[in-house]
């Protein structure tokens, strides 16, 4: 009896196998044979989850992004307690790939937002990849806000998008050896320290 292939396994080897690839050599190291032999698996396996190397890339793009989310949602899901601001600093840290762990796949993802500017399918995984980060900064920056009794003076949408930018600034800055990691995490803390302390001396909403 032939054996059963999980496609979805698969396909994330491979996805995980394009990343190492486009660590080491750019995207233009990420050949479909390249790939195959670092997921071990065959041509024929690649050429099966993938009709061409444009559909993989997006895909490894999306899988990229969904690992960020998911770091950001374990993140808030350990610390159930902590208060809304918090929980803002914490994700734009996970965000911001500044970890030593989290290097690697920060420079995957630059090397794709790269590609993506000249790209329209990786731009617009790139786009939906944000579109959920920002939604889910938009909420705790509100819950933030709502905990100061602030919640009117703050627009959540502007400083979800600021903190989305801040991040991937900093991630550049520290890739290319202009910040140290612990420099652009003081920048970070110092950004939002900044908008707490501002909310704080805005007069209450009636």
């Amino acid at each position: 009896m032939p054996r059963q292939v999980d496609h979805a396994d698969r396909r994330r080897r491979i996805a995980e196998a394009v990343c190492r690839l486009v660590d080491e050599r750019g995207l233009e190291g990420a050949t479909l044979r390249d790939v195959a032999a670092a997921a071990e698996v065959s041509m024929g396996a690649v050429q099966r989850c993938f009709r061409t190397k444009q559909e993989m890339l997006v895909f490894a793009l999306g899988h990229i992004g969904e690992r960020v989310n998911e770091r950001v949602r374990a993140r808030l899901v350990r610390s159930p307690a902590q208060s809304a601001r918090t929980a803002v600093g914490h994700a734009a840290t996970e965000i911001s790939l500044l970890r030593d762990e989290h290097r690697a796949e920060a420079r995957v993802w630059l090397a794709f937002v790269a590609q993506a500017a000249v790209g329209e399918p990786l731009a617009r995984t790139l786009r939906a990849n944000y579109a959920e980060l920002e939604e889910a900064v938009v909420r705790l920056v509100a819950e933030a806000a709502d905990e100061a009794d602030r919640g009117t003076v703050i627009d959540p949408r502007r400083e979800a998008r600021t903190l989305l930018a801040l991040a991937d600034g900093l991630t550049t800055h520290v890739l290319i050896g202009r910040l140290t990691p612990k420099e652009a995490q003081g920048i970070l803390h110092a950004h939002l320290g900044a908008l707490w302390e501002q909310s704080d001396r805005l007069p209450r909403p009636v």
